[in-house]
Formats: structure tokens, C-alpha cells, sequence
């Protein structure tokens, strides 16, 4: 394994990152620091959905996919095997006849998917919030038809 100074220095900082009192190694906010990768993985739309559906169970892939509306099979397999990739998700083949694929959380993407939990209940929690601010925002944007009008002439 690297050493945090040889790690810091190829994400292009002089130092690392500071979490709960400690130094760390990696920082996301450096350009070529690998955990953005994994930050984009877990984040992304189908990366954190499919980590919150996974939270429940064990899935096949047809039924993570109907559990995850709206991700297309290209886009499912591929972020599955992101997380795959990364750590965070288990994928146990088996022999049968039919073959059976099953996808399951590893205690990683267990513990990634508990703290996405948390903020995906804390968004639609406070839906009501976010919609009136953009309401606000939109209306505050709208030009007056007068001035679309005048503008043309």
C-alpha cells in the first residue's frame, strides 16, 4: 500500500484530507484523486438509487431493475459493475440452468448505502421546501409579457 504522503502527492495537494480529527490520505477535492471516482459512482443518479434498492435484499438483475424505475439495462449493468468494481456490491454467479446472477450489498456498500438512506429521507422530507423554492425561483425569473414584447420590436 502507498504511503499517505506518495498518495496526497498524486492527487496533486500538498495535503491531505482532515475527517473527524484525522489525516487523510486521499481528498476528493483533488483533480486526480481516485475517491472521486467512487464519489461519482455512489453519487450518481443510478449508482445511489441501485445502493438504496440493494439496501433491502438480495436482488436479481430484472428485479433490481423494475425496483429501480427508469434505468435502462445498459445503464443498470454498468453501474452495477462500477460498484462492483469499487467494492460496494457483491454479484454471486451461479451454475444453475438456468445461470442465476443475485446482487447483494458487501458491509461497505452496506455502511455507503445507510448514510445515502439518510440523505434521500432527509430530500423527500423537506420536498415541500424545495418545491416552493423553486416556484419562488421561477417566478422571480419570468420575464413580464410586456417586456418579451418590447424587446422584439
Amino acid at each position: 500500500m502507498e504511503s499517505s504522503a506518495r498518495i496526497t502527492e498524486r492527487a496533486g495537494s500538498d495535503e491531505g484530507t482532515v475527517y473527524a480529527g484525522k489525516d487523510l490520505a486521499y481528498d476528493v477535492f483533488a483533480r486526480g484523486c481516485p475517491s472521486r471516482g467512487t464519489l461519482e459512482h455512489v453519487t450518481g443518479r443510478w449508482g445511489s438509487l441501485t445502493l438504496g434498492a440493494l439496501y433491502d435484499g438480495t436482488f436479481r438483475f430484472n428485479e433490481l431493475r423494475r425496483r429501480v424505475d427508469g434505468v435502462s439495462e445498459k445503464m443498470l449493468s454498468q453501474t452495477l459493475h462500477a460498484l462492483e468494481r469499487d467494492g460496494l456490491v457483491h454479484r454471486d454467479a451461479r451454475l444453475t440452468n438456468p445461470p442465476r446472477v443475485d446482487y447483494t450489498l458487501t458491509p461497505l456498500g452496506r455502511e455507503v448505502a445507510e448514510r445515502l438512506l439518510a440523505l434521500i429521507a432527509f430530500v423527500e422530507g423537506r420536498m415541500d421546501d424545495v418545491l416552493e423554492a423553486r416556484e419562488r425561483y421561477d417566478e422571480t425569473r419570468a420575464a413580464p409579457q410586456g417586456a418579451q414584447e418590447t424587446r422584439r420590436v
